[in-house]
């Protein structure tokens, strides 16, 4: 993985962007899995010749706790196709970054957002989480023959649903919308203890996202001249 390299990162949220930002170019799509293609295109477009896709995913094996790392060796998309990861770019990565799960990400077009669903698509699929982008951009990758990974790391566990006032939250833009929020906990008040321990489960995981953005002499764990 040495040379002259260019990262581009696909993200869902603009918080997740911004770990990598600084250093390489990082896009978000608002957690709209059908912007992510287009998202991995542009990022090639501009000189990208890597691409990763990054943030939070919800959990599907039981045993993953909040903050859980993922570098999964392969995607399963919804439509059955089965995309690999880059094998000496995980390799690396997942040397420096010490204990992760390297099992598979399931894509999924919309969020899992009920503890039924995550039980159905885990005995269905094997998977170890779900998130939106990853098959979106392994999908890209691999018809243009560049280099892809997946970075991951669990925000909401197997057992637990998203309660519906997070899922308001996201803007298009990938940013939040805090009042969105409130006014939700507003209508259905019996949302917010779940909200805070979501809350809480997300710093985890964004935690890790960062001390994983940080590995190695590139970002993501990449030597990159």
């Amino acid at each position: 993985m040495n040379g002259a390299r260019s990262l581009g990162v696909v993200a869902g949220m603009l918080a997740e962007a911004a770990l990598i930002a600084p250093r390489h170019r990082a896009r978000a799509t608002g957690a709209r899995s059908g912007r992510a293609a287009a998202l991995a295109e542009a990022l090639l477009a501009e000189g990208c010749t890597m691409l990763a896709s990054f943030g939070l995913a919800g959990g599907l094996d039981p045993r993953l706790v909040p903050g859980s790392l993922v570098l999964p060796r392969r995607i399963l998309g919804p439509d059955g196709q089965i995309f690999e990861t880059d094998a000496a770019w995980r390799a690396r990565l997942g040397a420096l970054a010490g204990a992760h799960e390297s099992g598979a990400i399931l894509g999924s077009e919309r969020a899992l957002a009920t503890a039924a669903d995550k039980a159905h698509a885990h005995a269905r699929t094997g998977a170890l989480a779900v998130d939106m982008e990853s098959h979106e951009v392994a999908r890209v990758a691999h018809a243009r023959g560049v280099p892809f990974i997946a970075v991951r790391a669990i925000a909401d566990p197997a057992g637990r649903a998203i309660p519906p006032a997070a899922l308001r939250g996201i803007a298009p833009d990938g940013g939040t919308r805090s009042l969105a929020v409130m006014c939700a906990i507003l209508a259905r008040p019996w949302q917010l203890p779940a909200l805070l321990r979501l809350a809480g489960d997300s710093r985890r995981a964004v935690g890790t996202l960062r001390r994983v953005a940080l590995l190695g002499n590139g970002a993501l764990g990449v030597d990159i001249a």
